[in-house]
């Protein structure tokens, strides 16, 4: 039962969010036509001219006008229209041409992009409403500084996110947190030693499971030191060899939403990783920015062979210790054990992992434990035939990817002990859409969309679409820039391939070539032999008679990659509408809503799914 004290805070009704899904796919409806267009293809297959009647430069001038209230004065206007009108619904019909359907108002256009974005749909709590409400406990504690062994990013994550946790843990009185999709298991080891909490972290990699168990072993050797140090005001060097910077989980899947930038939709995958060199700054319009932002720097993660080896010499050594708790299939045993579990069949495999993480499991029923366990989730797994001791809990995901952000949602609502779920998704275009014609997909439930009125409307998004979901306005806004020579380079490259070879598909990728090219004849040189095709027909006059014809047009790719970020904000809002929309839907809920959690430019996917149960 929730404790004396707390309450939960003004949520947004299930009609009200409903009226906002239902506004942001009316014009999503108009717009993702230009969404759906892979930036090759809109450049090199002649797309600008049937899709925007504005020129490149015109599209770029007007996102490049300087001053605050070009935006702001307009969206106050639309605003009281709006709110003035019995639908809630805001008429952009300047923003296309009803006839030819092409783009033929900028301004309205990003205008109308704003206004059906988070801010302007009046959908999310407020964080510290949302923590007054709760009345969690934040007093008496050593504070852990996270930075000492995290970068900036992760631990700016990790610390608000396990906060707001430990906030609805408190209301409930519940000491058990599940962790999906806990990966390298920095929420999950902050949980369990700031807040006294015990964590099961699952992660469907072993490797993470290993790295996982090494750093909460090495957090927990220097937790007391640590706690002495803080307590004291001592500074010192803390927690040294875990101090390496973390491969954060929203970030394994970055190279793959960089690299399918460039990729030609069912044409050849793979491209060049996103580099930083275009010339477009938003900073100066204002552009859905809402806070004061900061740049932030990127870190990399060494995690080698020897950490890896020192890591199974230490394991032998604590084998039965709590601090290196591992699943079955990730222990290393004698060559003659090993050899036998390899002659085993793979149900008797099984049978034995799930008997050791069981055992385990029933060992302990201390706070302050973390056991990192390797399991595939899906939308019908039963935590219970995980987690023996599975008691009243909190479910959690810091950027689960793709279907893993929907499935938590649904194990959250199937499952009684699950009292809350806070989930903060990424990887949108991972995620498995049901009215999409995705060959390859053999999934039971889908992905998106979740909730009842999409799935009336039979809506769809598409991978392009999705894919644009992922980029970060925010950063663009304060002058991170979008890879236009990179793309230029590849979609001068599909042109090559289609017009030269006659190849139009291809299992082969193109891969990270553009920042190891020297320029685009050495690019081009590279790629041929990547993709197996003979370069010896093709020479160096000829490749770079394409460079020519195609580099004054080169404003074009600019222009329509900057209109794909202007919308990424309505297209993720939309996404996470319709999950929030799902939990309306439910009977057993007792407050749902959007909590951004994240400065964006830290963390572009910032936007948490939370929902709390009735009590019985």
């Amino acid at each position: 039962m929730p404790r004396s004290g707390g309450s939960l805070p003004p949520e947004p009704g299930a009609e009200a969010v409903g009226r906002r899904l239902r506004r942001a796919a009316q014009f999503l409806a108009r717009a993702l036509s230009l969404s759906r267009a892979h930036t090759v293809d809109f450049y090199t297959r002649g797309l600008w001219a049937q899709l925007v009647a504005l020129s490149p430069d015109a599209v770029l001038h007007a996102l490049r006008k300087p001053g605050p209230l070009w935006l702001q004065r307009p969206l106050q206007e639309a605003a009281g229209a709006a709110a003035a009108g019995p639908g809630d619904d805001c008429e952009f019909s300047t923003v296309f041409c009803e006839k030819t359907q092409k783009l033929v108002n900028m301004q309205a256009f990003v205008l109308a992009a704003k206004y059906h974005s988070a801010p302007d749909l009046e959908v999310c709590t407020p964080l510290e409403q949302m923590l007054e409400a709760l009345n969690g406990k934040q007093e008496g504690r050593s504070e852990m500084k996270t930075d000492e062994f995290m970068n900036d990013k992760k631990s700016h994550e990790v610390q608000v996110m396990s906060q707001l946790v430990d906030s609805i843990a408190d209301f409930y009185g519940i000491k058990q947190v599940i962790d999906l999709g806990s990966g390298k298991g920095y929420l999950s080891s902050f949980l369990s030693m700031q807040y006294n909490l015990k964590v099961y972290g699952i992660d469907s990699s072993s490797t993470n499971t290993h790295g996982a168990n090494e750093r909460n072993r090495k957090l927990k050797k220097h937790w007391r030191a640590y706690q002495s140090r803080a307590k004291t005001g001592v500074k010192g060097q803390v927690l040294e060899e875990a101090k390496k910077g973390p491969v954060e989980d929203e970030m394994k899947c970055k190279s793959s939403i960089n690299e399918d930038l460039l990729n030609a939709n069912n044409h050849l995958h793979g491209e060049d990783h996103l580099a930083t060199s275009a010339s477009i700054s938003l900073e100066s319009a204002g552009v859905f920015t809402d806070s004061a932002m900061s740049r932030t720097s990127k870190q990399t993660e060494l995690h080698g062979v020897a950490q890896l080896q020192s890591y199974k010499n230490k394991l032998a050594e604590n084998a039965f210790s709590i601090m290196n708790i591992l699943p079955s299939d990730a222990i290393e045993g004698t060559s003659s054990s090993k050899n036998n579990y390899l002659e085993l069949s793979e149900d008797e495999k099984e049978q034995r992992k799930m008997a050791s993480i069981k055992a385990r499991a029933s060992k302990s029923n201390e706070s302050n434990i973390y056991f990192p366990l390797t399991s595939y989730i899906t939308a019908g797994t039963e935590l219970s035939d995980i987690i023996t001791d599975l008691e009243d809990c909190i479910m959690v995901g810091l950027h689960t990817c793709g279907d893993l952000a929907s499935n938590t949602l649904r194990i959250f609502t199937a499952t009684p002990e699950i009292k809350a779920v806070c989930s903060v998704g990424c990887c949108y275009h991972l995620l498995s859409e049901q009215y999409e014609n995705q060959k390859d997909c053999t999934v039971e439930t889908w992905g998106f969309p979740m909730c009842q009125y999409l799935k009336e409307e039979h809506w769809c998004c598409g991978r392009n679409a999705r894919m644009s979901a992922c980029l970060a306005l925010e950063r663009v806004a304060v002058g991170q820039m979008l890879p236009t020579e990179s793309l230029f380079y590849r979609a001068v490259l599909q042109v090559i391939i289609e017009e030269c070879y006659g190849v139009t598909k291809s299992d082969h990728h193109v891969g990270k070539i553009f920042s190891k090219s020297s320029s685009f004849l050495d690019y081009v040189r590279k790629s041929l032999k990547k993709l197996e095709l003979d370069e010896s027909k093709l020479p160096d006059s000829r490749i770079m008679d394409y460079y020519e014809k195609y580099r004054p047009r080169m404003n074009e790719l600019e222009a329509f990659n900057m209109l794909k970020v202007v919308l990424a904000p309505c297209i993720e809002m939309l996404i996470l509408l319709d999950r929030l929309c799902y939990l309306k839907e439910q009977d057993n809920i007792a407050w749902s809503g959007l909590v951004k959690l994240f400065d964006p430019v830290k963390s572009p996917r910032c936007y948490a799914v939370i929902a709390l149960k009735k009590q019985q």
